[in-house]
């Protein structure tokens, strides 16, 4: 079907439980696709409630989300902003123990966005999975973080990893991306080849 562009005004009304009560008079876009209706912004969909996981393998269930994080982030140019959304498509997607990202701030790792439960605050150089990933500028996948050496345990729960340093344009690392699983061995090469493919939408 055709997506329909609808140019609406709303005062105090409720469309399709998509809308709550509204409190004044505005004029907005929304999209009507697949018997659903999305608010759009900047012309690209919110999707944020409305992730469609499909596939039955991970590299499948990879190959559904990564275009609906394209779109997710299109057009925003708040890095900060972006990872916030990457993490909640992540989080909620896989359902990872938890999904987040540490930035390089006065030569440590300083907690950015992300979705789970409290985290490590900051990481120095060459301290556990996160740290170790950004001083030897390499991804690392853990299957089990209790023989990792120097694992910082921010929970107990946390059982695997996977760690990927992220680049600026200059090819410089400014941050890494940390997923954990309440799982042994959860992450393996598919994670890594999808994740880094996500984090390069945020350089588009």
């Amino acid at each position: 079907m055709k997506q329909q562009y609808l140019i609406v005004q709303i005062l105090t009304a409720s469309i399709s439980k998509k809308i709550k009560k509204c409190s004044k008079l505005f004029t907005t876009i929304f999209v009507y696709k697949n018997n659903q209706i999305y608010l759009t912004t900047n012309n690209t969909l919110s999707m944020a409630e409305d992730l469609q996981i499909k596939g039955n393998t991970k590299e499948e269930k990879y190959q559904s989300i990564i275009p609906q994080i394209k779109a997710l982030i299109d057009g925003e140019t708040d890095t900060i902003a972006n990872m916030a959304n990457i993490c909640a498509a992540l989080k909620y997607g896989f359902n990872f123990f938890w999904v987040g990202f540490y930035l390089v701030k006065d030569n440590q790792l300083v907690l950015a966005p992300f979705q789970g439960p409290v985290a490590c605050t900051r990481i120095h150089i060459g301290k556990g999975v996160c740290g170790t990933a950004w001083k030897n500028n390499e991804v690392i996948i853990v299957d089990d973080v209790d023989k990792f050496p120097g694992h910082i345990a921010c929970s107990s729960l946390s059982k695997s990893e996977i760690v990927l340093p992220i680049y600026n344009s200059k090819n410089e690392i400014i941050g890494v991306l940390d997923i954990d699983s309440d799982e042994y061995a959860t992450f393996d090469k598919t994670d890594e080849l999808y994740l880094n493919q996500i984090l390069k939408l945020m350089e588009q």
